[in-house]
């Protein structure tokens, strides 16, 4: 018995490499087993490709994990400097005003001056056209200046005691006068760093955010070329599941019709045996023939056993300085102000001063409080060395926005690790470009 001829079309997509398997068309149980098998094997290497595909998935979401902390930092870093930002500006406003108060206040006082000199010296006249005291005009003729007057003339024991108290009280306005300039010299002095520092800030505000914007997009399209990747696979392997249960779905019928097949023909071959010796009952004279009850027996071939399973600290050394921060480099920001606090440290939120002491802190090396930690402290934390005689460890100094603006630990080569306020914890050439501009010369030994 012929049984209609079962068309497979097995079309599978092989992993990354596109594997392309023809239409065939099956007519018996082995042509299906032998279909069955290179479906089976070119399952296994789907599989496998699925597998390396599903290793560099979790790779990537490794490497997404990372991106997105580094985008939290940014962002919070962005957020931090943006505040100092406008608090310097809010500072400099009030430090204008203030210098601007204090210049009034030196203009009155400079007029109040001059009134006093007016009637120091109609006093001084008068005295010389009465007759008065020689000493007294002798302090006036050799005074070389009104200061030096004013001073002269209290210490001259024959002034009369209302001249004495007028000198007293310009004494010390002229003393009032000289504390206000001074307090606006500093006041300015401050007005000019925090400008300096501003600007800084400024700059880097727009590099952090370009950096934070680039990394969104970046993490934006790894994951969309993720999910693609994976849902590819997906259907890939379950095409191929669909082609293989077809498959075996088909074989089990062929089986079943040739089963049937077969007990039909022993069936009829009994029937036939049955009907012969009925008929040589009654044909007694002829001889006894035998009826022929073999019977054709089809034996199936056996399955294909091709199925394969899916593979399934010592004690810190002060030496150690230069690469204890080597576990921030890609995973920091840099803050201004940042790193004085341990949630700004748990986050990797640093600024240059705040690093070098958080560093040498981990060597068990204490250089003073954190709170107050800056250029300025750090650079007279330790001994001043040539910079001819640096070496791994050293501090080294560089003129950035002001004097000794930026600190970091110099790791040897020519090179330095410091927090950078473009990239947060990193290794920086120092011989040659930006940073052997700015360094100054100043090594710092601790």
């Amino acid at each position: 018995m012929k049984k209609k001829m079962l068309l497979l079309n097995t079309t599978v997509l092989l992993g990354l490499g596109g594997v392309l398997s023809t239409p065939t068309y099956a007519s018996t149980i082995q042509d299906m087993e032998s279909q069955k098998s290179q479906i089976q094997n070119q399952r296994q290497d789907v599989q496998s490709n699925i597998k390396a595909a599903s290793d560099e998935l979790t790779r990537l979401q490794a490497e997404q994990d990372q991106m997105k902390a580094q985008l939290e930092r940014l962002t919070i870093a962005e957020e931090e400097n943006n505040k100092k930002a406008q608090k310097t500006e809010a500072d400099i406003k009030e430090t204008s005003k203030q210098v601007e108060q204090l210049e009034k206040e030196i203009k009155l006082l400079q007029e109040k001056l001059e009134k006093r000199n007016d009637i120091l010296k109609d006093r001084a006249r008068s005295l010389q056209e009465s007759g008065g005291n020689v000493e007294y005009l002798q302090v006036l003729l050799g005074s070389s200046s009104f200061g030096d007057f004013v001073d002269r003339a209290l210490a001259v024991s024959t002034i009369v005691d209302a001249d004495r108290g007028i000198l007293k009280e310009t004494k010390n306005m002229q003393d009032e006068l000289k504390i206000k300039q001074a307090d606006v010299k500093s006041k300015l002095a401050s007005l000019e760093d925090m400008k300096a520092e501003l600007d800084e800030m400024t700059v880097q505000l727009a590099v952090q955010k370009k950096q934070k914007d680039a990394l969104a997009k970046e993490l934006k399209d790894k994951e969309a070329k993720n999910e693609e990747l994976k849902a590819s696979l997906q259907a890939k392997d379950s095409s191929l599941a669909n082609e293989q249960s077809t498959l075996e779905q088909n074989i089990k019928d062929q089986k079943a019709a040739e089963e049937a097949a077969r007990k039909a023909a022993e069936q009829a071959a009994k029937e036939a045996a049955k009907k012969a010796a009925e008929q040589a009952q009654k044909a007694a004279a002829a001889p006894a023939e035998k009826a022929d009850s073999s019977s054709a027996k089809a034996e199936a071939p056996k399955a294909s056993s091709n199925d394969v399973a899916p593979t399934s600290a010592p004690a810190p050394k002060a030496s150690n300085v230069v690469t204890v921060g080597n576990r921030w480099i890609g995973n920091s920001a840099y803050v201004f102000g940042g790193g004085r606090s341990q949630s700004d440290i748990s986050h990797g939120l640093f600024d240059c001063s705040s690093f070098v002491h958080w560093a040498y802190s981990q060597v068990g090396v204490n250089l003073g409080p954190l709170g107050s930690v800056s250029t300025e402290t750090l650079k007279h934390a330790g001994t001043q060395v040539s910079s001819s005689q640096m070496q791994p460890g050293d501090l080294v100094f560089f003129d950035t926005y002001k004097k000794d603006g930026h600190v970091g630990i110099y790791v040897g080569g020519g090179k330095f690790i410091g927090a950078q306020s473009s990239t947060g914890v990193a290794i920086a050439n120092m011989s040659s470009g930006y940073w052997k501009q700015k360094f100054n010369g100043r090594v710092v030994r601790i």
